[in-house]
């Protein structure tokens, strides 16, 4: 039985290209915003495997973000202050707070981000996103897939890591969840990580109402 959903945030829930881009866009307008989208994706990715394997110390998402922001604002003379603020006004997908107070109605939830804790209040608040907790792997001083993090959830539902489902767009998330014994359920988005053949998740969803609705058949 599932007691709690744990859900990922950048991409699951939020379109994190789609706002970047928007902030890139205000700061350069003439500068070719999928070119500098790449440059700034690039080097979070970087930065925080690097920290998941040990390489570099904790930093926060803030800082990572805006030495991801100065990367930019330096390739296309960009407004760095304008920038910097893109990572934190990321907007929902159609489906998200529908969703997430429709599920709210039969389960916790349960945000489990890798954003800081200051840049994940600005997220939940300009989305619109609704919890009964929000967790950030900042209080890990690590991230996700790292299990440190994900047992932050499993601490706080107090429960069983198998009594919750972890629900991301993103392949990589869900197989991290599943090392650190969590169900898992895919939820597909133009921008996520789709599962790989050898992957085997317990759910698959097209959106949160189809997911809702398997949970509700099970």
């Amino acid at each position: 039985m599932t007691h709690a959903l744990v859900f990922d945030v950048l991409g699951t829930l939020v379109d994190e290209p789609a706002g970047i881009r928007a902030g890139i866009q205000d700061a350069a307008p003439h500068a070719d915003a999928d070119e500098l989208l790449r440059l700034w994706q690039h080097h979070v990715e970087t930065e925080q495997r690097r920290i998941v394997d040990g390489s570099r110390p904790y930093v926060t998402s803030e800082v990572i973000d805006r030495e991801a922001a100065q990367l930019v604002a330096d390739a296309c003379q960009g407004d760095l202050e304008k920038l910097a603020m893109a990572a934190r006004r990321l907007p929902p997908w159609p489906d998200t707070v529908d969703g997430l107070a429709r599920l709210a109605e039969r389960f916790p939830l349960i945000g489990l981000s890798n954003a800081g804790r200051t840049a994940l209040l600005g997220i939940n608040a300009h989305a619109g996103l609704r919890w009964h907790q929000a967790l950030s792997a900042e209080d890990a001083r690590t991230y996700k897939p790292d299990p440190a993090v994900y047992e932050l959830a499993i601490r706080v539902s107090g429960v069983a890591p198998e009594r919750l489902l972890m629900v991301a767009a993103h392949a990589w998330d869900l197989r991290g969840a599943q090392k650190a014994g969590l169900r898992t359920a895919y939820v597909a988005r133009p921008v996520g990580d789709p599962p790989s053949a050898s992957d085997h998740f317990d759910l698959h969803a097209e959106g949160l109402a189809d997911l809702a609705e398997q949970l509700g058949e099970a």
